[in-house]
């Protein structure tokens, strides 16, 4: 197995005249051993001009260990870490610069193998726009908790809005708060995070418009179409009692039926 100590790193970015400004990304995850969990890293600064990536590591390959995918609109890279272990612990994300420093940000991985502390059943969210979507968070420390976007604002009362969308937060629940996100449009897309305490769980929301939502055929009966199917089925319980009477009738000589 591949242990993986050092930096995962977005190499070769160049950019037009400027440097990059910054990465943000959580800063502490609650994951369970051998699980799997993806942490998206945004990087802030002006437009990219070419990108190819590589992770290092303390040997060399990375198997099925690590993936490393980027959204170039959003100017996110989210890094798939698989089979965790105590090894996984501390990583950075990282971006090296040509003709200038590299920017980096580190995030801690609190790998358990009982119960975890702060989760969700699924990092990948769909929602439609002009609908609702609503995400369970579980946990089972204290502390504030809250709904944040990745590299923005943050809910953590009752109700409020994250860039125009409105978000309701519901704590009647025991060791589990709800986020519910109101008329989505397909701005609310990205990553955001719940927060509970010092931990966070990243949740990517992809938001669809309405007309790409799946269509469902319904099959409706006529009056005419309903009639000829019951008269179909008495007439082949009818068939069946007399099959029945007349089987009697010559194996027990009885009467007429």
């Amino acid at each position: 197995m591949i242990q993986v100590h050092i930096s995962l790193l977005c190499l070769l970015f160049i950019i037009t005249n400027n440097r990059l400004h910054s990465i943000t990304t959580v800063s502490e995850v609650s994951v369970k051993a051998g699980g799997s969990i993806s942490i998206p890293c945004l990087y802030e600064g002006h437009k990219w001009v070419t990108c190819s990536f590589t992770v290092k590591t303390d040997e060399a390959g990375t198997s099925d260990k690590l993936f490393i995918s980027d959204d170039e609109d959003q100017r996110i890279f989210t890094v798939t870490i698989n089979d965790l272990t105590d090894e996984d612990s501390h990583y950075w994300c990282a971006v090296e610069v040509k003709d200038g420093p590299d920017v980096g940000k580190n995030f801690k991985l609190s790998v358990a193998r009982g119960s975890l502390q702060l989760y969700v059943h699924n990092q990948e969210m769909t929602g439609f726009n002009g609908d609702d979507v609503t995400i369970s968070c579980y946990h089972s420390i204290s502390g504030e908790g809250g709904w944040c976007r990745l590299g923005g604002s943050c809910v953590t009362e009752s109700s409020g809005s994250i860039d125009g969308t409105k978000v309701i937060i519901n704590v009647n629940v025991p060791g589990a708060f709800t986020v519910t996100m109101r008329g989505l449009r397909t701005e609310s897309s990205g990553w955001y995070y719940c927060v509970k305490g010092d931990l966070q769980m990243p949740v990517h929301l992809t938001v669809i418009k309405k007309q790409e939502r799946p269509s469902t055929t319904v099959t409706t009966l006529t009056i005419g179409e309903t009639f000829i199917i019951r008269l179909s089925f008495l007439i082949f319980i009818t068939i069946v009692v007399l099959s029945i009477c007349f089987t009697f009738k010559r194996h027990l000589n009885l009467g007429s039926c």
